[in-house]
């Protein structure tokens, strides 16, 4: 399991007049700042949010405390939060919420994952996920799309090819490892669509 975690930072200043770039500025990681967030941290920045990164939650913690006092010298406003990264989820959540140590907790954020992948498919019109499967042929690729269709597995064919979307890298792991049993003679791989992190790149700022 995964023991990462983070302050969040939303800068919110609009009330002042200011800008985005003008309340970036305002909030300067100077030698001192970077000192009293801790050696271990790593700040990175998405457009108006910034994210410290730690190892530990009273790490995580003792940044936070820095981060307000930072904020509030440099007279601006902020909203401000620690979060845990839950693996199975794949989601950032807040720190106070415990990671699963049941079966059961560990099914409800794999729902939770799926259920928030499949709603983001549906609004992008494909899967995060997919198993690629090239079958010796078009007939085959048509039979494996009919049976996986019948099965409510969404897929897309081309020629000889068959794309399953999964809802989750565990799904399309599995069932990759179904097909690859139930087709010898296909070549299976499981793919995954990056495109989401091309679209947000995070900036490292400077240390």
């Amino acid at each position: 399991m995964s023991d990462e975690f983070r302050v969040e930072v939303d800068l919110d200043d609009a009330e002042h007049g200011f800008s985005v770039g003008e309340r970036l500025r305002a909030f300067d990681l100077d030698e001192d700042a970077r000192r009293r967030l801790g050696s271990g941290v790593m700040v990175t920045r998405d457009g108006s949010l910034l994210f410290a990164y730690a190892a530990s939650e009273a790490e995580a913690r003792e940044a936070e405390r820095a981060i307000r006092e930072l904020v509030e010298a440099d007279e601006l406003t902020a909203k401000i939060a620690v979060t845990r990264w839950h693996e199975l989820e794949e989601a950032w959540k807040d720190a106070s919420l415990p990671l699963p140590t049941t079966d059961a907790e560990e099914q409800a954020e794999l729902a939770a994952l799926e259920a928030s992948e499949a709603l983001e498919a549906e609004a992008e019109g494909r899967y995060d996920w997919e198993v690629v499967v090239r079958t010796p042929g078009r007939d085959e690729a048509r039979e494996l799309a009919r049976r996986l269709t019948g099965e409510g597995v969404p897929v897309r064919r081309r020629w000889r090819y068959v794309a399953a979307g999964a809802a989750s890298e565990e799904r399309a792991e599995e069932l990759a490892a179904r097909l690859r049993s139930e087709l010898p003679d296909a070549d299976v791989e499981v793919d995954v669509d990056l495109s989401d992190v091309a679209r947000s790149p995070l900036q490292f700022l400077p240390f």
